[in-house]
């Protein structure tokens, strides 16, 4: 059984994998995401997403309890205006952005950067190729990749009155969002349209970890489940 396990806290992440009927873990790392960008000094929203993911990805795939499985660390960035907007945390923050981005558009990139932890020697694969011939579990030999990719969305908003805002801040959701929104709860109401992958702007694309996962030789059927969306529950009348 190929392992994925997503190093995010995030429950919107998590829950899109779910009803996508990929399993997975989750393993959250403990990178300190402004110490990380002051080392390497990234100013760029689009550099900075993907930087982020790497850090996440490479910090639980250090982790013992990785061992034989494949990582996959993501980050979200939110650009307005030409600059870098992560998560708010403070009602006053949120509020300036909002009223910036009112009846605007910005551009939302979500870093992702995948390590595949399972062993790549090929002695040791060919001793679990035979306890399979008894009945055992394969596990396949790792490709000992480390490669991550960049999605990017456009996300126009419709105008926004100031008491919307501050009933929205009020829920609490805006604060831990990046770019204070979000697409696929109470923020969904003030977003006009998508250009580009709408999961990108949930904070992680099932394409883009597609074709992560083609570079490390898996494919992602290989990790679905009968867990994902029922589909009587989103079949069009």
């Amino acid at each position: 059984m190929t392992r994925l396990i997503l190093a995010s806290q995030s429950p919107a992440r998590t829950k899109l994998l779910r009803n996508a009927g990929i399993a997975h873990e989750v393993l959250v790392s403990d990178v300190d995401e402004d110490a990380v960008q002051a080392r390497y000094g990234v100013t760029d929203p689009h550099d900075t997403a993907l930087l982020l993911a790497r850090a996440k990805a490479e910090a639980v795939a250090s982790l013992p309890e990785a061992d034989g499985a494949l990582v996959i660390g993501c980050d979200s960035v939110f650009e307005f205006d030409g600059e870098a907007h992560g998560k708010p945390y403070t009602a006053d923050v949120a509020r300036e952005r909002m009223l910036r981005m009112s009846g605007s558009m910005g551009v939302l990139h979500t870093g992702h950067w995948l390590v595949d932890c399972r062993d790549t020697d090929a002695d040791t694969a060919s001793d679990t190729d035979a306890e399979d011939a008894d009945g055992g579990d394969v596990a396949a030999r790792g490709s000992g990749a480390t490669l991550g990719s960049v999605t990017s969305a456009e996300v126009h908003f419709m105008e926004m009155t100031a008491e919307e805002i501050e009933t929205y801040i009020a829920t609490g959701e805006p604060l831990e969002c990046a770019g204070s929104f979000t697409i696929d709860g109470y923020g969904g109401a003030f977003i006009r349209k998508i250009d580009g992958d709408p999961h990108t702007v949930v904070g992680l694309s099932i394409s883009t970890l597609r074709a992560l996962l083609s570079q490390a030789n898996v494919g992602i059927t290989e990790l679905w489940t009968a867990g994902a969306v029922d589909p009587s529950d989103v079949r069009a009348e």
